[in-house]
């Protein structure tokens, strides 16, 4: 009796001591090759490197391509009578005025291009900047059709173009033509009609003779474009119409400047943020000023002082909330 006494116990004890074994709580397994959450796996430090920015357009050779004239300053707008070259004019020629404050503007289209329309009513309002004349270009042009974004990546700093013919002459300067707008119908308004001549003192009144009607305007108005640049290649660069070509527009350069790659960089423009590492490895996010871009590294304007060690990937902006009833929100999130 005492021997089936023991037994059980024995049998009991080691039943216990397998259960408690299978339940007690053991440090958690980590997953082979998984950082635990908020781990920063690279790190930078900002260096110091000449920046330039380019952006790249496509575009084609085009025979007397139009551009336009902007205005110098806000005034009034005055356009001159302007009679149709005989000849491709080798002067620029006045075709306009802005006025302000009782002094003159000028604009001219400049050699080797002709007059083709007034873009905005004579005697106007217009503001700096405002295309008020359309020209075309004598001869060859090449021509790169831009949407809004380039437009404005562009517009305000066209350092040099370099052109590249698709399996031609290239790499070479090209000279800018005009302004990057989108450009309205030109007009061009009929000479006015001469006074009758009147006749000399005390000779007898007779019936007017017929006058003839002005002679129109021998230019035709230029059409309606869209937003787009307009430059010119060296004379010696032989250029055919229609072939494609890539136009790349330096827009900046800055020398020696303060830079992080853009992986690290929350924003592309104005005011950024980045991760900067202490020593201890805690991230601490961190505003900062943004400068020009080459697509590869960002300059950093103000913020940092080169010394920091920089997370990479930078901070990211969380994504904000499925709205109610969202069918791509998670599940239990509806």
């Amino acid at each position: 009796m005492r021997r089936q006494f023991l037994l059980r116990s024995c049998v009991l004890a080691l039943a216990v001591g397998a259960v408690a074994g299978c339940t007690e709580s053991g440090p958690e397994a980590e997953v082979p090759g998984l950082a635990s959450r908020g781990t920063t796996m690279t790190t930078v430090q900002p260096t110091r490197q000449d920046l330039t920015n380019k952006v790249s357009l496509a575009g084609k050779v085009t025979v007397n391509p139009v551009f336009g004239l902007v205005s110098p300053v806000k005034g009034q707008v005055r356009y001159l009578d302007v009679k149709a070259p005989q000849s491709t004019p080798t002067k620029p020629t006045r075709v306009a005025s802005v006025w302000v404050s009782g002094k003159a503007h000028r604009i001219d289209v400049p050699a080797g291009a002709v007059f083709s329309g007034r873009l905005a009513d004579d005697r106007s309002t217009v503001t700096a900047g405002m295309p008020v004349v359309s020209a075309k270009m004598i001869g060859y042009g090449l021509v790169a059709d831009l949407d809004g974004a380039q437009a404005y990546q562009i517009a305000d700093g066209l350092a040099t173009v370099q052109a590249q013919i698709k399996n031609g002459p290239g790499p070479f300067p090209c000279d800018v033509l005009g302004t990057i707008a989108a450009l309205p119908a030109g007009t061009i308004p009929d000479p006015p009609a001469p006074p009758p001549a009147a006749p000399p003192s005390g000779a007898p009144s007779a019936p007017p003779a017929p006058v003839a009607p002005p002679e129109r305007n021998q230019t035709e108005p230029s059409e309606a474009t869209g937003l787009r640049l307009v430059c010119t290649a060296p004379a010696d660069v032989r250029l055919i119409n229609g072939a494609s070509a890539t136009l790349e527009v330096v827009t900046a350069r800055a020398a020696n400047v303060l830079v992080l790659p853009v992986e690290s960089v929350a924003g592309a423009q104005g005011k950024g943020k980045v991760d900067v590492v202490n020593p201890q490895g805690v991230r601490e996010t961190r505003d900062v000023v943004l400068g020009l871009s080459d697509g590869k590294v960002v300059e950093i304007k103000s913020g940092l002082t080169g010394t920091e060690t920089i997370a990479v990937p930078g901070p990211d902006i969380p994504a904000a909330k499925p709205a109610e009833g969202d069918p791509n929100a998670p599940m239990g999130v509806k």
